[in-house]
Formats: structure tokens, C-alpha cells, sequence
């Protein structure tokens, strides 16, 4: 029944070969992680020698600390993926190929490239976390945008505050999804300059939301890292709040600098 009917498309599907590329997957994120974390281990924030570092080198550890941690949950989802692919019930139904191909995604939780290559905060919760990431949209997001009218930061805010109080009453999750929703409404305002930008000069908006979302990004989730406020603050205070200070100034410019909106004609063009 269901997906499983049987239809044109073809006997029912094996899961064997999606699962053995989910088990590589993990294999290869548990690698990466195992590799990469006696290098970067947290304890190094509260190390002196962290303090004696200048800004760039502080601030790239940061970077390096966040992109090690994100390979343990990498590896957790690859590892619950395969077994769900395994079990049969991450069969989501077919392409739309010639011939059609299985699709095993119903238990995809993360896409690792979609992270890592962002070209915007706005893409994050679609690409990480992602079962969570719907169930926040659908349940919380939605729920509190008033009929009528479009979201804002208040309800971006609230959904994000939802998952924190989800992830744990640690001051460090506190912190960390409150930066997240200024990460993308920040993203958001140089989205809307990117729109409104010609050809060439859009080209470096989307330079400019990537590197954004990078260095953000990286910075925030070091209080989702070390949960602790003295050791967040810390962090953060070591890199003078880079990460919280620019989503404020891009929020604070989206309201003074209104790119005109595209005329209609080329809005149908471009479609």
C-alpha cells in the first residue's frame, strides 16, 4: 500500500545499495571527526595559550572547532539514516528519471555539502537537522505568523528559542539559537540586496552572504559547543563579538538601505 504499491516503475525497490552508501558516509564522517578533533579539542578555549594567539588565528580556530564537531553529528544521522534505509521505512518513492530511480531520503537528516557550502543562513535549517528543522517550521513557525501578514524577526526569534529550550536549559544553547536568528536575519537583508543588485554586483552579494554565513555560523556554535555562559562569553569576547555585532549591523542597515523591488515584468522573465 502506499508507496509500496506496486506500480510501472518497477519491482519494489532494494535497500541494500543506499544503505552500504550510508554506512560509507558514516564510516567516512567518523574518520574525519576522529582525525580532526585531537587538533581542535574544545578544552583549548579555556587554554592561555588560545589567549596569546592574535585575532585571525583565534578566530580561524573557531572556525576549525565548529567544523570538527559537525562531523560526530554528521556521523550520528549517517549511522541512523543507514539503519533506517535498512529497515525499509526511509523509501520515500521515485524520481521522476528515465528510467526512475528509488528515493531513500524519508530519513535524510542532514545534507553535509548543502552545511558546509551555504550560500546563505536561510539554508541552514533545510540542510541541517533537518526532520527537526520541519517539524519547527510547520508546528512553531507557521503557528505564529498572523493571517495576513508577513513573518518577522519575533516569530524567527520564537521558533529558535522553541529549539533551544528543546536542546537543553544551558546557557550556551540559550545564546547560540539566539545568534542563529540574527544569523539569518541577517542573511535575509543581503539576500534582498542581492535581488535588487545587477549582474556582476550580485556576484559579490553572494560572495559576501557565503563568507557571512561562514564566519557566523562558526562563531555562534561555540556556545552550543561549550554550553557553559563564562566560557561562551568568553569565546566570543575573544574575537571582540564579531559574530554578534555584524548580523546587528546588517539587520540595522536592512531598515535604512531598501533596495527598490524588482518590476514585474522582470520578476516574470526571470521565472
Amino acid at each position: 500500500k502506499g508507496i509500496w504499491a506496486p506500480t510501472n516503475k518497477g519491482p519494489s525497490p532494494s535497500p541494500y545499495g543506499a544503505t552500504a552508501r550510508a554506512i560509507l558516509q558514516t564510516a567516512v564522517c567518523m574518520a574525519i571527526y576522529l582525525y580532526l578533533v585531537p587538533y581542535y579539542p574544545l578544552s583549548r578555549f579555556n587554554d592561555p595559550i588560545y589567549q596569546e594567539w592574535g585575532f585571525w588565528k583565534r578566530l580561524s580556530y573557531q572556525y576549525m572547532s565548529g567544523f570538527t564537531a559537525r562531523w560526530k553529528y554528521y556521523f550520528i544521522w549517517s549511522i541512523s539514516e543507514a539503519s533506517i534505509i535498512i529497515s525499509g521505512l526511509g523509501f520515500s518513492g521515485w524520481t521522476d528519471s528515465s528510467p526512475p530511480k528509488p528515493r531513500w531520503d524519508r530519513a535524510k537528516n542532514t545534507d553535509i555539502l548543502g552545511v558546509e557550502l551555504a550560500k546563505s543562513s536561510v539554508q541552514l535549517p533545510s540542510v541541517w537537522n533537518i526532520q527537526v528543522s520541519t517539524w519547527l517550521r510547520h508546528y512553531v513557525y507557521d503557528r505564529i505568523v498572523q493571517k495576513g501578514k508577513k513573518p518577522g524577526f519575533l516569530q524567527l526569534l520564537a521558533t529558535q528559542a522553541t529549539s533551544a529550550v528543546w536542546h537543553g536549559l544551558y546557557p550556551g544553547y540559550i545564546i547560540f539559537f539566539g545568534h542563529s536568528a540574527l544569523m539569518i536575519a541577517g542573511s535575509r537583508v543581503i539576500y534582498r540586496w542581492q535581488q535588487a543588485a545587477p549582474g556582476h554586483i550580485k556576484k559579490i552579494f553572494v560572495l559576501m552572504n557565503f563568507a557571512y554565513t561562514i564566519l557566523v555560523l562558526n562563531y555562534s556554535c561555540v556556545g552550543f559547543l561549550v554550553l557553559s555562559l563564562r566560557e561562551t562569553l568568553a569565546a566570543y569576547g575573544s574575537v571582540y563579538y564579531i559574530g554578534t555585532i555584524i548580523p546587528i549591523v546588517f539587520i540595522i542597515l536592512g531598515k535604512v538601505i531598501k533596495p527598490a523591488k524588482p518590476s514585474r515584468s522582470k520578476a516574470l522573465k526571470e521565472q
